[in-house]
């Protein structure tokens, strides 16, 4: 067992399953972890379950919430998990992403002389006000292998001069979505029953940048009051407390040609994804999966910038901010045009996961 898997979010859990696959068809030893991030830590082990994963070696259930606390707490805790798991001498840790759980993992496997695998290295918004970026360059800049999924990712990497090695692999999410389209399809007729219109625009709106500020949280809500299109609202949490708190969850109820649905789950999102007319989403991995040969649907990135470039170099998105005029005059230019998107994604053909196994197994023979 001298490789460990780290995943602490959902995204993260989608975006390493094609890596724990991989591993498990090639009859890997590894050890997988699940730190909780998410909160939900029953849901996440029935996510888990759901993409059919095997059950986390160790899990914990976090008691902070606040960034610093919390990852002083995962990095407490995944020592631990060292020290138990010590005799089987891990050399390798994989972690993925930008989240508080990647820096506390990366930070810990770095103190502990573990080396480390970084899948989806070298993502840049250039924005200091997402916490991501924050973490996503930290991570880079103590990581050993870094995976990254484009060539513009691995410039990124080049410019700022990281010591790690450098690997183009493309990115999982969309091997992801290649492994579980079959229960897209399973979930998809159910999904559409509920809606009440057959053409509409997906809407996802949570970063903190965005709701919780009063100002663009309104500017938010006068967006779906004048779409010319239906909208179908998945609303996370976060969202809704903001939008109660700042007195317009009832304004937003109130739009006729809007349809709030709680939280879905992988299958059915991407479902709603692949029948949707437009993505409008301040999401990062949305803009990924909007590109698989599959789904192929235009992006309304509601954000002043983006980490995913490609999406916007190919045709697939348009960073448009929060502003109501522009958000809405893209809209309509979407809806009044035919919309014609590469058929091949720029993350990837759907073989990152084996690249990404395949350096990281030679890597590990390599120091044994």
């Amino acid at each position: 067992m001298n490789l460990m898997v780290v995943v602490g979010t959902r995204p993260e859990i989608i975006k390493m399953a094609p890596v724990v696959k991989e591993l498990e068809r090639r009859g890997v030893d590894f050890l997988f972890i699940h730190t909780g991030q998410h909160y939900d830590y029953e849901l996440s082990q029935v996510f888990i379950e759901e993409l059919g994963l095997p059950r986390p070696h160790e899990s914990f259930i976090l008691e902070n919430s606040d960034p610093a606390p919390q990852i002083g707490e995962m990095m407490i805790k995944l020592e631990k998990i060292y020290v138990k798991y010590r005799s089987r001498k891990p050399k390798i840790m994989l972690i993925q992403g930008d989240t508080n759980t990647m820096l506390a993992a990366g930070l810990t496997a770095l103190k502990l002389g573990i080396r480390i695998g970084h899948v989806e290295a070298g993502l840049r918004s250039f924005d200091w006000r997402m916490p991501e970026e924050h973490n996503r360059r930290m991570i880079d800049h103590v990581s050993h292998y870094l995976f990254a999924p484009t060539e513009i990712a691995k410039k990124n990497l080049f410019e700022e001069n990281v010591w790690g090695e450098i690997f183009v692999t493309g990115n999982t999410v969309i091997d992801a979505v290649d492994m579980y389209f079959d229960k897209v399809r399973e979930v998809e007729d159910k999904v559409l029953q509920q809606l009440k219109f057959d053409e509409y625009a997906l809407v996802t709106f949570h970063r903190a940048e965005n709701v919780d500020d009063p100002q663009v949280l309104r500017d938010f809500v006068r967006i779906l009051r004048k779409s010319p299109l239906p909208v179908v609202f998945p609303i996370h949490p976060r969202t809704r407390k903001r939008l109660q708190e700042y007195g317009l969850l009832s304004e937003v109820k109130d739009i006729r040609h809007l349809q709030i649905l709680p939280p879905q789950g992988y299958f059915e999102f991407l479902a709603l994804m692949r029948n949707c007319k437009v993505l409008m989403t301040d999401s990062g991995g949305l803009q990924e999966e909007a590109t698989h040969p599959k789904i192929r649907k235009p992006v309304l990135v509601l954000r002043n910038s983006t980490e995913r470039p490609e999406a916007v170099i190919h045709g697939f998105a348009r960073v448009v901010g929060v502003n109501p005029v522009v958000v809405l005059t893209e809209l309509e230019k979407i809806l009044s045009s035919e919309v014609n998107l590469p058929n091949r994604s720029p993350f990837g053909d759907g073989r990152a996961a084996v690249r990404i196994v395949d350096i990281t197994l030679s890597k590990l023979e390599e120091i044994l």
